[in-house]
């Protein structure tokens, strides 16, 4: 008779400074178990580089041989031949005979800032080949996304033979069914997920599409546009089209539009996207550009930029425009060469976004009470999906992702409007594919349009579907959700006093670096440091000090924590020692630098979880 078979007992790795429930409600994991925590020593040891730099690379995935090209990534070692794109030598062939033949080109963009920058870059080079192409970017509320029958018709009534649509027109059946139908040929450039039908078009170049194999599919639609102008100058090349008179256009000198727009669209920074960001944030550190340098003037970004200032202060400033203003001012901005008008069109985006964070602000709060309501005292509930009249549909995005990240779920915003039609968008959290789940609930008749990617999606419905599709989006997602909060983990990279926190130290780690999405920032902890100071600052902002045993302080801030258990957490344990968590910056004030820890984090060591209400 055999045995029973025994359970291999699989040990578990101990938690981070035996931090098992924190202030949010996380586990504190070491990011590298013992195989990787081995492969950074090598590493360390190998290119002589400082241990916790070193953590980070391995904690990252990168392998010993690999290190190099991580730490100074380049475009000519990243870039893949732009023929390996479905479609690519088409619609590099077909720009070029509209270049050659000197006709009118219509350029089709996106309101937000991929789109935006896409537009700006492709327009920047075709005038540099003597054309002077028409740019529409639709209206947010009046036309919404992707082209549509009646502009395309105008752009025909003007005159254009070929239309490039960017960062859109994969979905767009019928508007570029009506340009073919009116004459114009269409390339499009976009990288968008695919419906199960695409529109017949000259050439459409999307990485993600079911027939492409070019493993280019992370790229924002900016990063594609750059691929396909490569494409494009190699074409005119071969065809002569460059002369000394007029010399071939430096697509390395634009890099500023592709790595905002990379950022911006939170692409992942792996590859050729983070090659991108890299070296577009040295373009513009140079401030050669107008329209850039105009508009980190007037977000008052002091030093040079980083990845996360394109992500949350340029960024936002392109986008209002689109949500709340004139979809084309940012547009006009990048192209703008002028100084005294950039600094003007600079300005205007400046108001709109002060105005776009109050109207943001109103919805928000009116969501969150919705959320709270719908959730209960269980906190039952896989998805949230708010909506509400009189909510401006520019900020919807905005307000669900505030959400997503308030309750830790997928969450929906939805403008209900007048004639009984709801426009929103929706968030999700690592794990869970929102566009899957809404192209299906397109398919099943609830949505009237909807799509997207995993992490971001766009729904148009009829108000009396809501419930419906309430009912389907939280069915459809429940399992996923709850696989993706069932560990609720937050990874160190690594732990450091305060008096080993200098701008040295920062500028280490930022070697590893740009840091977003895909790469996150390295998160480090300083253990059992007092908190001495903790007072409210800004819109529920923390401005913090936490010092050592040995007396050394680090100056730190929690963002949008009041109110939140992190906040509670940080005003309830004020001089007491805290474990703290978090990412480092340097902050610059008047000619001075100085490390800000920005705190993701705490747990009070030893005696059990923080103080939480």
């Amino acid at each position: 008779m055999t045995p029973p078979a025994t359970a291999i007992p699989v040990e578990t790795p101990p938690a981070f400074l035996g931090v098992s429930l924190s202030a949010t409600g996380k586990l504190w994991r070491d990011r590298l178990d013992p195989r990787v925590s081995a492969q950074a020593l090598a590493i360390a040891q190998r290119y002589q580089l400082p241990e916790m730099l070193a953590r980070v690379i391995a904690g990252r995935g990168i392998d010993i041989d690999a290190v190099e090209d991580f730490l100074d990534p380049t475009i000519r070692k990243m870039l893949p031949d732009p023929y390996t794109v479905t479609q690519m030598e088409a619609a590099a062939k077909r720009i070029a005979d509209a270049v050659k033949r000197g006709e009118r080109v219509a350029i089709f963009g996106d309101y937000d800032v991929d789109g935006a920058t896409s537009a700006a870059l492709l327009t920047w080079h075709l005038r540099h080949c003597g054309l002077d192409p028409f740019i529409h970017i639709p209206d947010r509320i009046f036309e919404g996304y992707g082209p549509n029958v009646e502009a395309v018709r105008a752009l025909a009534g003007k005159g254009a033979t070929l239309l490039v649509t960017v960062d859109c027109g994969t979905t767009s059946i019928e508007a570029l069914a009506e340009a073919k139908r009116l004459g114009m040929d269409v390339v499009v450039i976009d990288h968008h997920q695919c419906g199960d039908e695409l529109p017949v078009v000259d050439a459409l170049v999307n990485p993600n599409r079911p027939d492409d194999l070019s493993g280019l599919g992370h790229l924002a639609a900016v990063g594609l546009v750059f691929v396909t102008l490569v494409a494009v100058n190699r074409e005119l090349r071969a065809r002569g089209f460059w002369t000394s008179e007029r010399p071939e256009p430096d697509l390395l000198g634009v890099l500023h539009h592709v790595a905002l727009g990379t950022v911006a669209d939170v692409a992942p920074l792996l590859g050729l996207n983070r090659a991108f960001v890299a070296k577009g944030l040295i373009a513009m550190r140079r401030r050669d550009h107008i329209g850039h340098t105009a508009l980190m003037d007037v977000a008052r970004l002091n030093g040079p930029p980083e990845a996360w200032h394109l992500g949350f202060m340029l960024g936002p400033r392109i986008n209002a425009g689109g949500r709340i203003g004139r979809a084309d001012l940012g547009v006009r901005l990048l192209l703008e060469g002028d100084v005294s008008e950039a600094a003007r069109i600079a300005a205007e985006l400046d108001r709109l976004n002060t105005e776009r964070r109050t109207i943001e602000q109103m919805a928000e709060a009116q969501a969150e009470a919705e959320a709270l309501a719908s959730l209960g005292l269980e906190d039952r509930g896989a998805v949230i999906v708010t909506a509400s009249e009189g909510w401006h549909p520019g900020v919807v995005g905005l307000v669900a992702s505030r959400l997503k990240e308030k309750f830790g779920r997928p969450a929906f915003a939805i403008a209900l409007e007048p004639g009984g039609q709801g426009t929103g968008s929706g968030r999700s959290i690592s794990g869970v594919d929102l566009g899957k789940a809404v192209r299906q609930a397109v398919h099943d008749g609830l949505l009237l349009k909807g799509g997207g990617h995993a992490m971001a999606a766009g729904v148009t419905l009829r108000k009396e579907r809501l419930a419906d599709f309430r009912a389907y989006i939280e069915s459809a997602l429940a399992a996923d959700v709850a696989q993706a909060r069932h560990v609720n983990e937050l990874y160190i990279d690594g732990a450091v006093s305060a008096r080993g926190v200098t701008p040295e130290f920062v500028s280490t780690l930022n070697r590893a670096g740009p840091f977003g999405s895909g790469n996150p920032e390295p998160i480090i902890a300083l253990p059992a440091h007092e908190l001495v100071y903790a007072d409210e600052v800004g819109q529920a902002h923390l401005r913090l000090r936490f010092r050592a045993g040995d007396g050394a302080i680090v100056n730190a801030m929690a963002f949008r924590a009041v109110g939140q258990k992190l906040g509670n957490a940080l005003l309830e344990n004020r001089g007491q020692q805290l474990h703290v968590a978090g990412s480092l910056t340097i902050d610059r004030w008047q000619g001075a630098e100085r490390v800000q820890l920005r705190v993701t984090d705490v747990a009070v060591p030893d005696h059990g979880p923080a103080v939480i209400r």
